[in-house]
């Protein structure tokens, strides 16, 4: 007979999870809805966008900015927690680096990554912790 081990508690708690996965990506693109409304046209500001025939989780909320790290530190000062979540492209990675890539080789690439923003997004996120974080980013922006 075999006891209880990590495994089959991970499993226990995974299934139970996994009842409520429908709700959580339904409320996070209720959140995505909210930002997209409150940030469009926001001057220098890049949106994400779901492709035509596909849905999205909305994991992330990642927006392009100008002077990111400036603004970024604007929101930490403001006790939000945004992040950068991919700030090396893919071609810089340390498993392409049998490639010899230089920098400069993708500059679009590399600029990108250094304009990248994750705002915070989560299912229980609120109306109001939107608002502020929004609030909080156009500050910065301007």
């Amino acid at each position: 007979m075999r006891g209880v081990d990590d495994d089959d508690i991970h499993a226990g708690i995974l299934s139970a999870k996994l009842k409520r996965l429908a709700d959580w990506n339904a409320a996070r693109r209720r959140a995505a809805q909210r930002y997209d409304e409150m940030l469009a046209g926001a001057p220098g500001l890049t949106l994400p966008a779901t492709l035509p025939g596909n849905l999205h989780v909305w994991h992330l909320y990642v927006v392009r900015v100008p002077r990111r790290d400036e603004v970024l530190k604007r929101l930490a000062a403001a006790g939000i927690g945004a992040g950068v979540h991919y700030p090396v492209p893919i071609h810089q990675q340390g498993a392409y680096r049998h490639r010899r890539h230089r920098a400069g080789d993708f500059p679009v690439a590399e600029r990108v990554a250094g304009e990248l923003l994750s705002l915070p997004i989560f299912a229980e996120i609120t109306p109001a912790q939107q608002e502020r974080t929004v609030a909080v980013l156009m500050q910065a922006l301007s």
